[in-house]
C-alpha cells in the first residue's frame, strides 16, 4: 500500500467560514440568507477545487429576529438589536482556532461592526482594513439622512457614532491603516469626517484614472503599516461591483468596479502572510435569478484565498512525474493575449501554447460554441453519429481542398493516423511488399513523442530508453531536396515533413524546397505528408505554411489551433485514394470527432474564413522581424521565421535561451526556449500593433542588456 505524503497547507488553505445571517441594519432581509445560499450552491466545492479546505462554523443569527427592522420606528431599539448581534459575532471570532483563516459571509454590512472588533481581539490589536464599497458607511445617528444602520459600521469601527455600535468590545481601527476603495455614493458629512480622521478614500474617479492595480497596491501599503503591527483584513460590500455584472445587491450604485478586475487584484493577497481575515456582505440571493452574482462572490473568494505559486509548484513537483520543467510561474487566468498568474501579475502570451491559442484566450465566439454544445451534447463516441461532426468534416475538406478528413484529438494522434494511412496505402495501392514500407522524415523534426514517432526523431533525449523502435523509419537533412531524392526507394511510402520546424528551432527551409519535394514525391509515387500542427491555420502569414511554396500535400496534419485553445482537436486530411484504405475497426478514438470538439473547431474555421487572420499575421510578423533586425543586437546570431512564428537564435557564448526566457518572464513576457538556443515569439494572431511594439521593446532591451 502506498502512503500519500501531504505537503503543508498554503497560507489561506484552511478556512473557517462563518455565516453572519443578519440583515438587521438593511432595508431588506434578503442578504441574511446569503451564506446558506452560497453553501447549498457549491461554494465549498469551488473552494476545494481551488486548493482551499473550508470548514463551516455554526451560523451566527439574531436571537429574536423581529419583523424587518427598517420599518421599526424606534431607532434606539434597532441600533441595540444590530449591536447585540455584532457583539455575538465578535465573541465568536475572538475565540476562533488560531490556525484557521476566518471568512465571514454576511448579511448586511452592519455586521462589520462586530467582525473587525472580534478580529482585533483575536490579533491582539486593531487590524488594518481595506474597505471595498460603493458607499462610505460612515453615517452616525445624527448625520445620516437615510437612517440605514448598515451605513454606519465603518464610522463605528473608528469610534464614531452611536454608543451601542461603538461600544462593541475590541480595539478601534487606526484610521491611518484604513482605506476605502470604489466609493461613488456618499453623503457630504461622511466624506468630510473620514477625511478629517485620516482615512484614505480611493473613489471610482481615481480608479478609472490610475487603474485598480495601482490603487490596490497603494491600499496594501496603507493597511500594512510599519510591519510590526497586527495584520490586515478586507471587507467587501458586493455593491462596490458594477451592477450590470453583479446586480444582486441591497443598494446598487452605477458604474462600479469590474468584478473580474477585482478578482485579478485580489490574487495579490495570496502572497500576504499578514492577511488575517476576509468579509463579504450585501449579496442578495433573492435577486440572483441567473446565479451570476453568486458566481462572482465565489470567484472573488477563491481569488483572494487560494494557494500561491510556491505551494502549487511544490504540489506539482511532489506528486507529478518529472517529464516537464516549467518556468517558475503558475498561471491562473487568460484573456485575449494576456495571462495572469496566481499572484495577479500579468504577462503577454508570446507562446500561444505552441500555436494552439491563435485566437487568444477566452475568445467569446469560441466560448459560446463550447458552452452551447456542452449543454446540448458533449460525447457519444463514434459508435453513433452526431450532428456536429458531419458539418466539421465538410467545412475542413472545403477549406483545405481535400476529399476526406479523419478527426482525432491530439497532434500526436493525427501524426500516428497519417503514418498508418501511409503504410496501408503503400501495401494496398502502391504495391509495397508486406511489412517493408518506409517512412522518411527530417533531422530536427518534432512530430510528437509516441514510440513510433520518437523512432523518427534525431533527439537522443527523445529516444533514450524507449527502444526498440518500429522498423522502416528513416531521416534525411531538412531543407535538402536532393537528400530526399537519394533516400527514396521502391519501398518508400511517405515523406513526413514540417514546412517550418517549430521545436527544431523555427527553421525555415530554402525557398522552393517544399515545391521541389512535392515534385520528387509525385515522380516516385511517394506521399508528401505535411505536419502543420504548429504552422497551420494562419500563423505563418498564409492559411497553411505549405501555401508559401504553392504546395498541396497528399496528406495534411492539423491540430492545436483547430481546437481554439479550448480542447484538443486534430485531424488528418487526404483524398480518397489515401483515406479509403481505412475500413471500420482499422483506426479510431472514443473522443475523436466528439460533438463538443467539433462545435469548437467549426467556429475556429468560421473565424478563419471570415477574417483571414493570416494577412495580419504576415504584416505583424514582418513588423516584428524588422524591429528585431534593426536593433542589431550583438547577442543575436539570427532572426528567422514567418508570420507570427519567429525564432531569435541567441549566441550561446553570451547567454542561454533558457535564461533569456526566465528574464523575459520576470519582465512580463511568457515564452520559452527551443532547440538551438532559440527564443520563440509566437503571440496569438489577435495581438494589436501597439502591444506587439511594446513586446518588441522589452525583448530588445532584454537582449541588449546581455552585451556581446
Amino acid at each position: 500500500m502506498t502512503n500519500t505524503t501531504h505537503l503543508p497547507a498554503g497560507p489561506h488553505t484552511r478556512l473557517t467560514i462563518i455565516s453572519a445571517a443578519s440583515a438587521l441594519g438593511a432595508p431588506h432581509p434578503g442578504s441574511a440568507a446569503a451564506a446558506q445560499y452560497l453553501r447549498s450552491n457549491g461554494l465549498s466545492e469551488r473552494l476545494s477545487n481551488a486548493g482551499i479546505h473550508a470548514e463551516w462554523s455554526d451560523a451566527v443569527r439574531p436571537t429574536q429576529p423581529p419583523a424587518h427592522m427598517e420599518g421599526t420606528e424606534d431607532m434606539a431599539a434597532r441600533l441595540e438589536a444590530c449591536a447585540a448581534f455584532a457583539r455575538r459575532l465578535a465573541d465568536r471570532l475572538a475565540v476562533l482556532d488560531p490556525d484557521a483563516f476566518p471568512l465571514i459571509l454576511g448579511g448586511d454590512h452592519a455586521i462589520a461592526a462586530g467582525t473587525w472588533r472580534g478580529i482585533g481581539r483575536r490579533a491582539d490589536g486593531a487590524p488594518g482594513l481595506i474597505w471595498i464599497d460603493a458607499h462610505l458607511d460612515s453615517h452616525t445617528a445624527e448625520s445620516t439622512h437615510s437612517g440605514n444602520i448598515h451605513g454606519m459600521p465603518l464610522a463605528a469601527l473608528l469610534g464614531e457614532g452611536d454608543r451601542s455600535l461603538v461600544g462593541i468590545p475590541g480595539p478601534r481601527l487606526d484610521p491611518a491603516r484604513v482605506c476605502v476603495i470604489g466609493a461613488r455614493a456618499w453623503e457630504a458629512e461622511e466624506h468630510e469626517r473620514l477625511t478629517q480622521l485620516g482615512v484614505r478614500i480611493f473613489d471610482m474617479n481615481e480608479i478609472r484614472e490610475r487603474g485598480l492595480p495601482a490603487v490596490f497596491c497603494d491600499a496594501l501599503t496603507i493597511v500594512r503599516g510599519s510591519g510590526s503591527q497586527p495584520g490586515f483584513g478586507l471587507s467587501l460590500d458586493v455593491d462596490a461591483l458594477d451592477p450590470l455584472a453583479v446586480p444582486a445587491v441591497t443598494c446598487p450604485a452605477p458604474e462600479g468596479i469590474d468584478p473580474q478586475a477585482l478578482a485579478d487584484v485580489l490574487l495579490t493577497l495570496r502572497t500576504c502572510g499578514d492577511f488575517i481575515a476576509m468579509e463579504i456582505t450585501e449579496y442578495r440571493p433573492d435577486l440572483d435569478t441567473d446565479g451570476r452574482s453568486g458566481d462572482w462572490v465565489a470567484e472573488i473568494a477563491c481569488a483572494a484565498l487560494g494557494p500561491g505559486s510556491y505551494w502549487l509548484r511544490e504540489k506539482e513537483r511532489h506528486f507529478g512525474a518529472s517529464n516537464y520543467a516549467p518556468l517558475p510561474v503558475v498561471f491562473h487566468r487568460g484573456e485575449g493575449v494576456w495571462l495572469w498568474d496566481v499572484e495577479g501579475r500579468r504577462y503577454l502570451d508570446m507562446m500561444s501554447a505552441y500555436s494552439a491559442v491563435s485566437f487568444g484566450h477566452g475568445h467569446p465566439r469560441l466560448l459560446r460554441a463550447l458552452e452551447d454544445q456542452a449543454r446540448r451534447l458533449a460525447l457519444t463516441s463514434r459508435a453513433f453519429s452526431n450532428d456536429r461532426l458531419p458539418l466539421l468534416l465538410e467545412r475542413m475538406c472545403g477549406l483545405f481542398g481535400f476529399e476526406r478528413a479523419l478527426p482525432v484529438n491530439t497532434g500526436l494522434e493525427a501524426v500516428e493516423t497519417a503514418l498508418k494511412a501511409a503504410r496501408k496505402w503503400a501495401y494496398t495501392v502502391k504495391g509495397v511488399a508486406a511489412d517493408k514500407a518506409e517512412i522518411i522524415a527530417c533531422d530536427g523534426n518534432f512530430h510528437g513523442r509516441s514510440i513510433a514517432i520518437v523512432g523518427l526523431s534525431a533527439s537522443e533525449q527523445y529516444r533514450d530508453g524507449f527502444g526498440p523502435f518500429p522498423p522502416g523509419l528513416r531521416r534525411i537533412p531538412f531543407g535538402d531536396s536532393a537528400a530526399l531524392e537519394a533516400a527514396i526507394t521502391p519501398e518508400t511510402a511517405a515523406f513526413l515533413v514540417e514546412p517550418i520546424q517549430g521545436e527544431g528551432g523555427i527553421i525555415v527551409p530554402p525557398a522552393g524546397y517544399l515545391a521541389r519535394c512535392a515534385e520528387i514525391c509525385r515522380r516516385h509515387r511517394v506521399l508528401l505528408i505535411a505536419d502543420e500542427v504548429q504552422t497551420g491555420l494562419g500563423r505563418t502569414g498564409r492559411l497553411l505554411a505549405c501555401d508559401h511554396d504553392g504546395v498541396r500535400p497528399d496528406g495534411l496534419i492539423l491540430g492545436k489551433a483547430l481546437g481554439g485553445g479550448l480542447l484538443p482537436v486534430s485531424a488528418f486530411l487526404a483524398d480518397r485514394e489515401v483515406m479509403d484504405v481505412f475500413h471500420p475497426g482499422d483506426h479510431g478514438s472514443t473522443f475523436g470527432g466528439n460533438p463538443l470538439g467539433a462545435a469548437v473547431a467549426l467556429e475556429v474555421l468560421a473565424l478563419l474564413a471570415e477574417g483571414s487572420p493570416w494577412k495580419r499575421a504576415d504584416q505583424l510578423g514582418e513588423r516584428l522581424r524588422s524591429r528585431l533586425e534593426a536593433a542589431k543586437l550583438p547577442s543575436v546570431r539570427e532572426i528567422r521565421g514567418r508570420g507570427l512564428l519567429i525564432g531569435i537564435a541567441i549566441d550561446p557564448n553570451i547567454a542561454s535561451a533558457a535564461s533569456v526566457a526566465e528574464t523575459l518572464l520576470a519582465r512580463g513576457i511568457a515564452t520559452r526556449d527551443t532547440t538551438g538556443n532559440v527564443i520563440r515569439l509566437a503571440p496569438p494572431l489577435i495581438i494589436d500593433e501597439a502591444t506587439l511594439d511594446d513586446s518588441a521593446d522589452t525583448v530588445i532591451d532584454t537582449l541588449a542588456a546581455l552585451g556581446g
